[in-house]
């Protein structure tokens, strides 16, 4: 499951930026539904536009990140479905942004809701990280609880 949700996200967010990049031209917005629209900018940046122009820097860390994960995966440091699929999600959407960092020098953006505009790469990697604390923080805890009201 770990691969699948690791390639799948790959593959939505280099599908959409491709797409982007061949039917919209550079600054163009499309709107799609009240709040909601479609704008093509490039971000040599970091998610938000911050550390704008230090984008490459981001590839090793982005490198390091997936090598660590599946690494942990395979030694079993993983726990549980909700953290696995926080870690492929996570892992997917750096390793989506690092793709466009080492061919084109900066990320493909287009998701516009009016405060920033993203990419599916950067909510994969909120959306990791959101069910990684939801595992360690709530599921973790509570199954440790149950499993110790068990034992007595």
């Amino acid at each position: 499951m770990f691969y699948i949700l690791l390639l799948f996200v790959i593959a939505l967010d280099q599908a959409a930026k491709l797409w982007i990049r061949f039917h919209m031209e550079l600054g163009e917005s499309i709107p799609v539904w009240r709040g909601f629209q479609l704008t093509y900018i490039h971000n040599s940046g970091a998610m938000g536009s911050s550390f704008e122009g230090y984008g490459k820097f981001f590839v090793i860390p982005a490198v390091l990140i997936i090598i660590g994960t599946i690494y942990y995966l395979h030694k079993g440091r993983l726990n549980g479905a909700v953290t696995k699929a926080g870690a492929a999600l996570f892992a997917g959407g750096a390793a989506g942004n690092a793709i466009d960092r080492l061919m084109f020098g900066e990320v493909t953006d287009f998701l516009d809701v009016g405060r920033g505009i993203s990419n599916f790469a950067d909510h994969a990697i909120s959306l990791g990280l959101l069910f990684i604390i939801i595992q360690e923080l709530i599921i973790a805890p509570l199954q440790r609880r149950k499993a110790k009201r068990l034992c007595h």
